[in-house]
């Protein structure tokens, strides 16, 4: 090992031009690939492939074309009047939304019984009719308009872009009185289109911020560019690779850009104070950057190893976003290494010109606030050891009060287009959470079948209750409809006489046969045969409730549902029974699969990166000493959420394992330097004050750097990735005081007694 890695650096050194030659022919393969990365933008992404809420997700969809509805809603003060001039601009609103391409048909309350008879106060069907439909055609005061827009699925090869369609759909509405788009496939169209602005955007950003960064802090141009093409080549790198192995991007990749760049430059940050260490004591560049390299190349490859360790414990996640983020930065991190040893060489041995890095205004402050916090150390090791332990297990607690946030809307900025739609249904139309019942049924219908159907729904109506704001039991279901509803409102008639044979002979039986001609795409969407199965048909029940309530009242009103629907419906040998599903359920069982797997991802990652320090430093002991500093500020910092009440999302779930794999890399160098200088004769105080003064200067740049970098995501759209700009910048900030003083500490404690006992120092 002691030959092996200046060898390695002296070759790199060598042949620095043919490196950077085969880098710029690698960048330009790379090019066009790295351009065609796609995003993957199904719901169904998100969970494990056996995840048994998709199957009867994927059942609905293909059955009754599952959530695929965007609504359309205006408000008119006349959409009831009885002159019919409200039905008027309702029918011609609706007729413009049906022309749009993408969407296959577009349904509004002017249709079930035509425009001059659902408006007449006096008819005994039409009132029925429109409280059939309050909720999702019109409000209850009927002031509020809504049209069903039901959309070509994504899967048909016909199906133009889902954003186009949204696009167009919302330019025909947004002229009119508080008119605006919502639905399952709005949110998902809308929210990847954040994700696509924000990874221009935040890439773009951090990279600018960073350059800022290290030009400040190393007032030298040629300093400030080598670390932006390392970074710039590695993304390439990684983009490139994703689409070679057929990945794509997913909910949370708007971080991916942001992230290779503050791992590349925190990585150059410890090239540079190096470097510049070696050229103040005479070297020359050449030699100053073989003197670097020898010095770096072991704790560069540890900490890349260990990061990329970190990222791939999310591998261990069901969640299907979480799990494809940690492919790709684990890409990254590798992309970082192979950009480094490529191009670093050539970049900073290239001409004269401003080859020296030099030291910063006030870092004379930064050695005299480093030098304190040794003597710190040194002079009261308990007082600080137990102040720490205190602290930390009394914010640690708090993880204890954690709560997962299940409405998905507050994934979006509170002005967003989604949000103000989705509060704006919530307010006005009867709660915005959509989700259904699938119900085993044959393919000829009859009363008797309905009427078991509509005992079904009446326990739903009646028992499923929750806790209101004001402590009293509340209905938990805003609306229940099937076809059941439709052929009771239409029919004066007694049902119970009579026979039924189809469910078009259903309603045309019932003398309401123009609903079944006017809106066939709702009576399709409702009873259906499986086109995977022929011969199997299922009836659809469609719930809503409200959306913004706490995940466990969430929770509680799907078992109850659940239960009243095997009792009525129960499974048999042939037929699983009554199926609860739709994005209601799915998005109220994500988050909290994602909390359960935050702690294993980070189990895995300690337990990873564990191992990786002991065949680094080949010592428990020494392993042991190196995890510490960085568990307990992610410890700390998710406690604190639990304190202030801040709800787990899908960018804190990531949280714990993505910073241990970013804050173990200063401890690497900080270990590693300390272990060079005690092998050097230097007493422990002696080798603490040396190592904080070149390795943690360093830490405080590279995590000056990280910080910056990761403090850009704060300005996403995407709620989630706010959250994990913030936290993992938070969870740096505190790496670095556990590597500045718990680091150490910790150091001196394992010291303290023999010369030989703490690791083996052969290497």
């Amino acid at each position: 090992m002691k030959t092996f890695v200046p060898r390695v650096v002296d070759l790199l050194i060598a042949h620095r031009f043919w490196l950077l030659l085969t880098a710029v022919i690698l960048a330009v393969v790379a090019f066009f690939p790295a351009r065609r990365i796609e995003f993957d933008r199904s719901v169904e992404n998100m969970f494990a492939p056996d995840d048994p809420l998709l199957k009867p997700y994927e059942k609905l969809k293909r059955t009754f074309g599952g959530n695929e509805i965007a609504v359309a809603v205006y408000a008119d003060e006349e959409l009831l009047a009885a002159d019919g001039r409200g039905m008027r601009r309702l029918a011609a609103v609706r007729e413009k939304l049906a022309e749009v391409p993408g969407v296959k048909a577009a349904l509004g309350l002017d249709q079930p019984l035509g425009i001059g008879k659902i408006v007449e106060p006096e008819d005994e069907v039409a009132a029925r009719v429109r409280r059939l439909f309050e909720g999702y055609m019109h409000s209850a005061d009927g002031k509020i308009a809504a049209v069903v827009c039901m959309l070509i699925p994504q899967s048909d090869p016909k199906a133009p872009p889902r954003q186009q369609t949204i696009n167009r759909l919302r330019t025909i509405v947004r002229p009119l009185r508080c008119g605006m788009i919502t639905g399952e496939p709005v949110m998902v169209a809308d929210g990847f289109h954040y994700i696509e602005q924000d990874g221009r955007r935040l890439g773009l950003a951090s990279t600018i911020l960073l350059g800022v960064v290290i030009l400040a802090c190393f007032r030298s141009l040629r300093w400030m560019i080598v670390p932006l093409v390392v970074v710039q080549f590695a993304l390439l790198l990684t983009r490139a690779t994703l689409v070679w192995s057929g990945l794509r991007l997913s909910m949370v990749s708007s971080m991916l850009t942001a992230i290779v760049t503050v791992v590349g430059i925190a990585m150059v940050i410890h090239v540079i104070v190096r470097f510049r260490e070696a050229r103040l004591s005479g070297l020359l560049p050449r030699e100053a950057l073989s003197h670097t390299g020898r010095l770096l190349a072991a704790p560069v490859f540890w900490a890349c190893t260990t990061t990329a360790i970190g990222f791939a414990s999310l591998l261990v996640a069901k969640v299907g976003p979480v799990r494809d983020f940690g492919i790709m930065m684990a890409i990254g991190t590798i992309s970082v290494i192979v950009s480094a040893a490529s191009v670093l060489p050539a970049c900073v041995l290239w001409g004269r010109f401003d080859t020296d890095p030099k030291r910063t205004w006030g870092e004379e402050l930064l050695d005299a606030g480093l030098k304190h916090v040794v003597r710190g150390v040194r002079q009261w090791p308990k007082t600080i050891g137990l102040t720490t332990l205190v602290l930390a297990a009394l914010a640690a607690a708090g993880a204890f009060r954690l709560e997962v946030e299940t409405d998905f809307t507050r994934n979006f900025r509170a002005d967003s287009p989604v949000v103000r739609s989705y509060e704006f249904v919530e307010t006005n139309l009867g709660g915005a959470g959509v989700w259904d019942i699938v119900l085993p049924a044959e393919e000829h219908l009859d009363w008797g079948y309905l009427t078991k159907v509509r005992r079904l729904e009446h326990r739903l109506r009646t028992e499923v209750v929750i806790e209101s704001s004001d402590g009293k039991d509340s209905l938990g279901l805003t609306k229940v409809l099937s076809l059941a509803d439709a052929v009771s409102a239409g029919s004066p008639r007694d049902l119970s006489r009579v026979r039924l044979s189809s469910v078009r002979n259903v309603l045309v039986n019932m003398g309401i046969d123009k609903m079944t001609l006017l809106m066939p795409a709702l009576v399709e969407a409702l009873h259906g045969e499986d086109p995977d199965r022929p011969g199997r048909y299922y009836y659809r029940i469609m719930l809503r409730s409200a959306e913004r309530q706490p995940s466990s009242q969430k929770q509680r009103t799907i078992q109850q549902v659940e239960a009243i629907c095997c009792e009525e419906f129960p499974p048999s040998d042939d037929s699983a029974g009554a199926e609860v599903t739709g994005f209601f359920v799915l998005l109220t069982n994500l988050i909290d699969s994602m909390l359960r797997d935050q702690w294993l991802a980070f189990g895995v990652a300690t337990a990873g990166i564990g191992l990786m320090m002991l065949a680094a430093f080949r010592s428990p002991v020494m392993a042991g000493v190196t995890l510490v500093p960085n568990v307990l500020p992610i410890v700390v910092v998710t406690g604190l959420m639990g304190w202030m009440d801040l709800k787990i999302n899908m960018g804190a779930a990531m949280i714990a394992a993505v910073s241990m794999g970013l804050s173990i890399d200063s401890s690497i160098h900080y270990v590693t330097a300390f272990r060079r200088a005690w092998d050097e004769g230097k007493s422990v105080d002696d080798a603490l004050a040396a190592v904080q003064q070149s390795v943690g200067r360093a830490m405080v740049f590279s995590t000056l750097a990280l910080i910056v970098g990761f403090a850009v995501l704060a300005t996403s759209q995407f709620v989630p990735t706010v959250y994990f700009g913030i936290l993992v910048s938070l969870t740096m900030l505190g790496g670095l005081a556990g590597n500045l003083v718990v680091l150490p500490l910790l150091l001196k404690l394992v010291m303290r007694d023999a010369r030989c006992g703490a690791w083996n120092s052969g290497q």
